[in-house]
């Protein structure tokens, strides 16, 4: 490890014995290292007893920084997972991160736009809005229109804290990959990878400006999620400009039923948005933690979604798109047989795992959470089963699909909270019907005409000169074949003559061999002449 990896893992070991979270750690004589630690080389105790465990926690994560603070969010939405007195402190880091001093916020805005504040915005509030993990928001208007906006700026000197802990955990992936085969599978590497450039996508302003203006296209007039407007004039890489919105944040469900709102909707909008997202658009928000989503408060009982920080956004390939489509399907049919199959033919496990074993394996991991309301589905023990059958049967994550993983989860979270009646399958289910019967049925044979059309109009005036140019080379090439082969029987001729003349040669050698024996010199001369010329026309035969 470089001497920055490991002053970065005593800081990180140093914070986590600070705040006590060696309390986390089972009984056992393994984790008897971090005592011996804090005794022996750090010397240090727990400086916050009389905070309870959650609070020390999401100070920690805090403290540590950007990486660590969106694993707390992740989380703060696993309700089923966490109790309360832990769950409840990690939601504070979804926006409400200690932030940065306004007035240095104020000078990198200034300095990446070029000019003082005033020349574009009235009423900057030197107090942040809200404070995440890697940015901060401020509001003020534009001085031309009086619209009400939001700057939001990153975090100064944030980049080597990321870069630090990134390094540390690709050395610890690799650690991992080498000393147990077993993880291998898990690919940590490559999840790690990923990670990276997410994360470090989420240091470019520029790029959740795009994300913003793509998904705000994507659900144009759409009832079901707003996407606040960006100005991209007055945006850049650390600073992004965008419309101020007013709405009761997701993770608010008093203040969502105070207002009236249809609960129910509302989760279901939720799926269907997601899924919307992945099967449609091809383009999903990867980053749907409560402090992102928010709910607008006019028209309750016909409830809209706002979707905020694109930072992180996913996408599938066409294949991807397919293959998840039809195990979803195929769970909610409860054809164990098909998800095993379609798991063999993905690649995800070996082509010679013993199918029935694998069905049966996927039927004990799955036939339990069906039939049951939301609340008492635990997907979080699902994977962990999921995940002790893929080690039987050697399953490998797929890199690609770990933001849609996430999402998942977070989808999960804020569904139990929302409506935790809601049944999830069976508001997935006619959605994902419909998008595979649009890509395989006679649908999806009328849409690709239809794409297809225009430029088969277009080319239709050049078909008959393209249909010429086609029988010109296909008769060229026929020539050039001819040739070919002309030149291939002639060289095979020289090539046989060659062979003879090799022949002819080697037998006058053998001739004048026996002439010597016998005592007929000249001869055998003239015997030799006569091989050494027949040998050079042999080889002239070969060369040309």
């Amino acid at each position: 490890m470089t001497p920055t990896e490991i002053k970065r893992l005593y800081q990180i070991i140093k914070v986590q014995l600070e705040y006590g979270l060696d309390e986390l750690l089972p009984t056992h004589e393994l984790t008897k290292l971090p005592q011996c630690l804090r005794r022996g080389l750090f010397w240090i105790k727990n400086k916050h007893p009389e905070k309870p465990l959650g609070e020390r926690l999401r100070l920690a994560l805090q403290t540590l920084g950007p990486v660590w603070i969106k694993f707390g969010q992740m989380m703060s939405t696993r309700r089923d997972l966490f109790p309360p007195h832990i769950a409840d402190p990690l939601a504070l880091l979804q926006d409400q991160v200690a932030p940065f001093d306004g007035e240095l916020a104020k000078q990198q805005m200034e300095l990446a736009l070029g000019g003082p504040l005033e020349t574009w915005f009235d009423d900057f509030d030197i107090v942040p809005l809200a404070s995440a993990s890697i940015a901060q928001v401020h509001t003020a208007k534009l001085n031309t229109t009086g619209q009400e906006v939001v700057l939001k700026v990153i975090r100064p000197d944030i980049r080597p804290v990321i870069d630090a802990d990134l390094k540390l955990m690709q050395r610890m992936a690799r650690i991992i990959a080498s000393a147990l085969p077993a993880a291998r599978r898990l690919k940590p590497v490559e999840v790690v990878r990923e990670y990276e450039k997410t994360l470090l996508d989420e240091l470019d302003l520029r790029r959740e400006a795009a994300n913003a203006i793509q998904l705000r296209r994507n659900f144009e007039n759409s009832e079901e999620l707003y996407v606040p407007e960006v100005f991209p004039d007055l945006s850049n890489q650390t600073v992004m400009v965008s419309e101020r919105i007013y709405g009761i944040q997701v993770s608010d469900i008093e203040g969502l039923v105070a207002n009236g709102t249809n609960m129910k909707l509302l989760a279901e909008r939720g799926v269907s948005v997601f899924f919307t997202q992945v099967f449609r658009d091809s383009f999903f928000h990867a980053d749907m933690h409560p402090g992102n989503v928010f709910v607008k408060p006019d028209h309750p009982h016909n409830p809209m979604w706002i979707g905020l920080d694109c930072g992180i956004v996913g996408s599938l390939n066409s294949a991807d798109k397919r293959y998840l489509a039809e195990n979803f399907l195929a769970f909610f049919n409860r054809d164990y047989r098909k998800v095993a199959e379609l798991h063999v033919d993905s690649g995800w496990v070996p082509a010679d795992t013993n199918i029935n074993e694998f069905e049966f394996a996927i039927r004990m991991v799955c036939e339990p959470i069906f039939a049951k309301p939301l609340c008492e589905i635990s997907f979080g023990h699902v994977l962990l089963n999921l995940f002790n059958t893929a080690r039987r049967f050697n399953m490998e994550v797929q890199p690609q699909l770990v933001l849609l993983q996430k999402t998942l989860l977070y989808v999960e979270g804020l569904g139990r909270q929302l409506y935790p009646q809601l049944d999830l399958w069976a508001t997935a289910k006619p959605f994902l019907e419909t998008w595979l019967m649009n890509q395989v049925g006679p649908a999806a044979l009328v849409n690709g005409i239809k794409e297809r059309a225009p430029f088969w109009v277009e080319k239709l005036p050049e078909l008959p000169e393209l249909l010429y140019d086609s029988l010109q080379q296909g008769k060229a090439m026929n020539q050039r074949f001819d040739a070919f082969y002309q030149g291939y029987r002639a060289t095979k001729r020289r090539q046989g003559l060659g062979q003879f003349l090799f022949g002819v040669g080697a037998t006058g050698v053998v001739c004048s061999a026996i002439l010597v024996t016998n005592g007929f010199i000249s001869s055998a001369l003239v015997a030799v002449s006569v091989s050494v010329i027949v040998w050079l026309l042999s080889w002239r035969a070969y060369r040309f």
